[in-house]
C-alpha cells in the first residue's frame, strides 16, 4: 500500500512516500481502507521531535490519527459493523500504524458510523479535534447555561468544534481570533470575538468561569494572561501538549483552578457527536484538502498558525 513515512524526526521533508505492507488485523482491531485522513497539530509536533515522538518504537513510522473509511475486515463475524460499511474514527499514533496510508488497522472501540451527511473528506476532519473540543468543553468544563467561556483559537480544528459544542449546552461564549473570521466564529455560535491581531483579550474581558485555552503559553504567553480574567476559583482547561508546564502552580498562586486534557479515541462519544453532527446542529469546516503526496505541504499549512477549521489528506476514492 501506499503510505507517508518517515525515518527521523526533522522538518516537514522528512515525510516521503513509500510502498509498505498493509498491516495485519488482530484480536479486535478492524482492517479500514483509508478515504481521507485528517492532520492536526500533534502530527506536526510529533514529526519535529516533540509531541508523542518519544513513543515511537521503530523506523520508518506512519503519521496521522483520524481518518474516515471502509471496513474491510470486522474483528469477528457478527460485530455491527461489518466489510463495506463506511466508518470514521482515531487511532494511538504511534502505538499503531497511523492514517497517512491506504489502510490502517484500529481497535473497535475506536470506531463510529461515518455520518450519512458527510464525505469521507469531511468526516476525517472530525474524530480528534471534536472529541479533543468535547472532552474540555464537556466532560471538564461541564458547559451550561449561565456559564461564561472564553475559548482562545476559535477558529482551528479544536476551537470550532468547542465553540459549537459550548454554545450547544448554553454557555456565553467569547471566541479570540482574527478580524477575518469574526463573522463565521459568530456563526459557529460565538457571543462575542475578540480581534488578538488588534486588542488584549485582558483588557476586553472578565469576569470569565471557564478558560478553554488552546494555545497555551507558546504565543506571547497566552495561557498566562488568561488566569487573570477567570472569577476566583474559575476553571482553566489548557490543551496543546506542552505548552505551558507550570500551569497547575501559576494557577494555584492566582486563587484559580486549572486542568490539562489529553484526548482518547473513544468510538462511543464520536457516535454521540455524530448524531449532532447529522441533526445539524454541529458542523465540520475543512480549510485545505491535499492528496496523500502531498502530506508535507500538508504540514506546513498547518505550521502557518492561519487555517480555518481543519486540513485533510485525501488518500484513496471511496
Amino acid at each position: 500500500m501506499r503510505a507517508i513515512i518517515m525515518d527521523s524526526t526533522g522538518g516537514a521533508d522528512v515525510l516521503r512516500v513509500a510502498n509498505v505492507d498493509v498491516p495485519t488485523r488482530v484480536n479486535a482491531e478492524f482492517l479500514v481502507k483509508v478515504v481521507a485522513a485528517g492532520v492536526n497539530p500533534i502530527d506536526v509536533k510529533t514529526r519535529s521531535g516533540k509531541g508523542a515522538s518519544a513513543a515511537i518504537s521503530s523506523w520508518p513510522t506512519i503519521l496521522g490519527n483520524d481518518f474516515s473509511g471502509i471496513v474491510v475486515e470486522s474483528s469477528y463475524e457478527s460485530h455491527p459493523l461489518k466489510p463495506g460499511d463506511e466508518v470514521y474514527g482515531m487511532t494511538m499514533v504511534p502505538r499503531l500504524g497511523g492514517a497517512y496510508a491506504e489502510y490502517l488497522t484500529v481497535p473497535g472501540m475506536c470506531i463510529a458510523r461515518k455520518p450519512k451527511s458527510l464525505s469521507h473528506v469531511e468526516a476525517a476532519g472530525v474524530p480528534l479535534a471534536a472529541l479533543t473540543a468535547w472532552g474540555a468543553v464537556v466532560d471538564v468544563a461541564k458547559a451550561h447555561e449561565g456559564q461564561r467561556m472564553l475559548i482562545h483559537a476559535g477558529a482551528g480544528g479544536v476551537g470550532h468544534f468547542a465553540i459549537q459544542f459550548a454554545s450547544f449546552f448554553g454557555s456565553y461564549v467569547i471566541a479570540t481570533g482574527s478580524s477575518r473570521n469574526e463573522e463565521w466564529l459568530r456563526e459557529l455560535g460565538a457571543r462575542e470575538v475578540i480581534d488578538y491581531t488588534n486588542s488584549r483579550f485582558e483588557d476586553e474581558v472578565s469576569d470569565i468561569d471557564v478558560v478553554i485555552d488552546l494555545v497555551g503559553n507558546v504565543s506571547d504567553n497566552t495561557g498566562t494572561r488568561s488566569l487573570s480574567v477567570l472569577k476566583p476559583g474559575g476553571l482553566l482547561v489548557n490543551v496543546p501538549t506542552g505548552s505551558w508546564p507550570t500551569v497547575a502552580e501559576d494557577a494555584a498562586a492566582a486563587g484559580v483552578r486549572a486542568s490539562g486534557f489529553r484526548v482518547s479515541p473513544e468510538g462511543s462519544t464520536l457516535a454521540v457527536i455524530s448524531r449532532l453532527i447529522e441533526s445539524g446542529d454541529v458542523k465540520v469546516y475543512v480549510d485545505q484538502v491535499f492528496d496523500l503526496e502531498e502530506a508535507a505541504s500538508a504540514h506546513r499549512a498547518l505550521e502557518t498558525g492561519h487555517t480555518r477549521g481543519k486540513v485533510v489528506l485525501k488518500v484513496s476514492d471511496g
